[in-house]
């Protein structure tokens, strides 16, 4: 019986060594029928011959703009042809058997999409994502569930960008990933509009990927200050319920307490992701230089 096509598609950001080791971890794995789509962003130059010697039959797309990870993404789905996308992080590593136990997730009924247990590269015991919580409809945030059930599948409220599954007919439902967003958010919003459709999403807890979480951005830079700020409050316009519930919560609670605690180059990432969210409903790809000019 064929197996079918899956498109890996990866999106580097002037990181090819990190994406090196990824390509090292497809190029051990052994399932039959698959391609690796790389979107290398903002790229000037080309390395598709370093990607190719580490992997030669990968389709290197050289983006001379930043399209964000959703923009990127959608590249890299244009050019694929397989009955399934994969979308991994470029800052992963594979394992063998994973796109195996993640086909067989989809004889679940309603299954839209299948993610991995991820954990995090530097300490493989901690899990870092087992499935999420709904997004609060007053703080407009939500949580990791870092805890396995008994199960072999366990359903989940999103799907984690960093490492999904989906089927092509799927995202033709769904249209592509959201590109308003350019950084986080994206997938929470795409999750949204495949649950929409009644659809579920299911972790496979047999089976993990290694993160290395936050490379590209940092783990507490000011530009993920601004785009977390800002895509929350777009998230929350396009998704709640009652946008003037949360609005209110945001505006007497959240923004106050992070207008005090965030150091000085943070709080204005935040001051930007707000303004740029609530008075110039600005979207899409913001300059990280301006975060350090008073507005």
């Amino acid at each position: 019986m064929s197996k079918p096509k899956i498109s890996i598609i990866t999106v580097n950001y002037h990181q090819r060594e990190v994406t090196g080791e990824l390509l090292r971890s497809i190029q051990s794995c052994t399932y039959p029928n698959m391609e690796v789509i790389l979107v290398d962003n903002e790229q000037l130059g080309d390395d598709t011959p370093f990607y190719q010697e580490i992997l030669p039959k990968v389709q290197v797309i050289n983006s001379e703009t930043n399209l964000g990870f959703a923009g990127a993404n959608n590249l890299g789905m244009q050019k694929a042809t397989g009955d399934f996308f994969f979308f991994l992080n470029n800052d992963t590593v594979l394992g063998e058997g994973v796109i195996e136990t993640l086909l067989s997730g989809f004889s679940i009924p309603d299954t839209g999409a299948v993610c991995p247990v991820i954990r995090y590269a530097e300490n493989p015991e901690k899990i870092q994502f087992a499935g999420f919580t709904p997004i609060h409809p007053l703080t407009g945030r939500n949580s990791l569930d870092q805890m396995l059930s008994d199960q072999p599948w366990k359903e989940s409220y999103y799907f984690h960008g960093a490492a999904v599954l989906i089927p092509r007919e799927v995202v033709e439902q769904i249209g592509e990933m959201p590109e308003e967003y350019f950084l986080y958010y994206e997938e929470l919003d795409w999750s949204q509009r495949l649950r929409d459709l009644g659809l579920k999403i299911q972790v496979g807890q047999e089976v993990s990927i290694m993160h290395k979480e936050s490379i590209s951005t940092g783990k507490n830079s000011p530009l993920k200050v601004y785009y977390q700020t800002r895509n929350r409050i777009l998230f929350m316009r396009r998704n709640a319920n009652s946008f003037f519930v949360f609005l209110l919560f945001f505006l007497l609670i959240s923004l106050p307490k992070n207008w005090l605690k965030l150091r000085q180059a943070h709080a204005k990432a935040f001051r930007r992701g707000v303004l740029d969210a609530l008075v110039f409903q600005k979207s899409g790809w913001t300059d990280p230089v301006e975060f350090s000019i008073p507005r």
